[in-house]
C-alpha cells in the first residue's frame, strides 16, 4: 500500500510540474486558457470469463470540470494541455443483478489541434493520463441496493490512460470521443463481501463521448463584468 502510494505521489508530482511549466509558459507569452465541462455518454466493453456482459448506456453530467492552456502556433496549428475532473464508469445488467462501478479521476491532457481557430473551428487529438481517486459501487439485487465508497482504492488501478479525439465548433461547442487503454477495474482483486470478487472479469474496457461547451476565460470574464455593471445601474 505504501510503495502504490509513493508511485501515485511521484506520478503525480511530475503531471504537475509539466502542467504548471505550461501554464506559466503560456502566461508569459499572453496565451490564452478555457474552461469547460462535459456531458458524458458512456459504454464500454465488458467480459467476464470470457463473455460480454450487458452494459447500459451511463449518463453523467456531474461532476465534470477542466481547465485548459492553448498554444497557437498560427492560425492553423496548436496544442493544448490542462487539467481536468470527471466522473467515469460503466453499467452492468446481467442476470437480474445491476451493478454501477464509478470513479473520479484528475486528468492531464496533452494535445495538438489543426483547424481555422479565426474561424472557432478545429480538430484535436492526443492521450491523458487520470488519477482514479475516488471508487463507487451500487449493486441491486433481490430488491437490496449494497453500495460501496472507497478513496483510493484497490478495486481500480491508480492510474488510468486514454487517448482522445474530437472537434471544435463555432459557439464554444466540443464534441469529443475517449478510448481507455486500461482495464477500469482490477482483475486480480477479491474483496470479503458480497460482489467484489473481480477475479472473473477478463476485460473491462471503457469509452464516452462527451458533449461540452468551451468557453475561453478572457471572454467569461467580460461577460461577468458586463452584467455586474448592468446589475449595479439597475441599483
Amino acid at each position: 500500500m505504501i510503495r502504490k502510494m509513493n508511485k501515485t505521489v511521484l506520478i503525480l508530482c511530475t503531471l504537475l510540474f509539466c502542467f504548471t511549466s505550461l501554464y506559466k509558459s503560456a502566461h508569459a507569452q499572453k496565451l490564452y486558457t478555457t474552461s469547460g465541462g462535459e456531458w458524458i455518454f458512456q459504454s464500454g466493453i465488458i467480459e467476464q470469463n470470457g463473455e460480454r456482459l450487458n452494459t447500459n448506456m451511463r449518463f453523467t453530467m456531474w461532476f465534470h470540470a477542466n481547465e485548459n492552456v492553448h498554444l497557437d502556433l498560427g492560425n492553423y496549428f496548436g496544442l493544448f494541455s490542462g487539467i481536468s475532473l470527471r466522473n467515469i464508469g460503466f453499467i452492468t445488467d446481467e442476470n437480474d443483478i445491476k451493478t454501477k462501478y464509478r470513479s473520479y479521476n484528475l486528468g492531464i491532457p496533452l494535445a495538438i489541434k489543426i483547424g481555422s481557430f479565426k474561424d472557432k473551428i478545429f480538430l484535436f487529438g492526443g492521450g491523458e493520463y487520470e488519477w482514479m481517486f475516488h471508487f463507487k459501487q451500487k449493486t441491486f439485487a433481490d430488491g437490496i441496493k449494497r453500495k460501496h465508497n472507497e478513496w483510493f482504492s484497490d478495486r481500480t488501478p491508480s492510474f488510468i490512460p486514454s487517448f482522445f479525439a474530437g472537434v471544435q465548433l463555432p459557439h464554444n461547442l466540443q464534441l469529443k470521443f475517449k478510448y481507455y487503454l486500461k482495464d477500469f477495474l482490477n482483475h486480480d482483486y477479491q474483496g470479503s463481501g458480497d460482489f467484489s470478487d473481480y477475479t472473473g472479469f477478463t476485460k473491462t474496457r471503457i469509452w464516452y463521448i462527451s458533449l461540452s461547451v468551451q468557453v475561453k476565460n478572457s471572454k467569461l470574464k467580460k461577460n461577468v463584468a458586463k452584467t455586474e455593471n448592468i446589475a449595479s445601474r439597475q441599483l
